[in-house]
């Protein structure tokens, strides 16, 4: 080293050309192949079938999505439907039970009416009877009591 000095070369300047450069730069190149052969290689296909997991995931995840929307539409659509038929056989029952109503309460005056009528029937049957019945007794007892007066004169 004391020889170099003496030449007026120094030592570890910023570019030294001898034969270490050239066995730094086999160095880099053989480290970058070895690395992308064991390292960045399958690092890069795990990285590339991780997003195509996520994107076909997440292509899945848009197609349920559509269809849950789709589904939860068709259902909203049935439950409306549904709705609407049950107030319509509601408001079917409500008029068929109205009309029953109506039909029971036209039978039933009817059969009131009826009564009534038979009852008035009866019952002047039974006056007419007994208007019969009091002008015979009376008949009677006028013939009895002229009976009685012509006896006891």
């Amino acid at each position: 080293m004391t020889s170099l000095l003496l030449f007026g070369a120094s030592e570890g300047g910023l570019f030294d050309f001898d034969a270490t450069l050239p066995l730094m730069a086999v160095q880099v190149v053989l480290l970058t192949f070895i690395l992308n052969a064991l390292f960045f290689k399958p690092v890069g296909r795990v990285v590339e079938e991780r997003e195509d997991y996520v994107t076909s995931s997440l292509a899945d995840a848009k197609k349920k999505l559509a269809e849950v929307e789709k589904l939860e539409s068709d259902l909203k659509n049935q439950l409306k439907e549904a709705r609407l038929a049950a107030q319509s056989v509601i408001n079917e029952a409500e008029t068929d039970s109205e009309n029953l109503y109506r039909e029971a309460l036209a039978l039933a005056t009817a059969e009131a009416n009826a009564s009534r009528e038979e009852a008035r029937r009866e019952i002047d049957s039974q006056r007419e009877s007994a208007l019969n019945q009091l002008r015979s007794d009376a008949e009677k007892l006028g013939d009895l009591i002229v009976e009685r007066l012509l006896a006891s004169k």
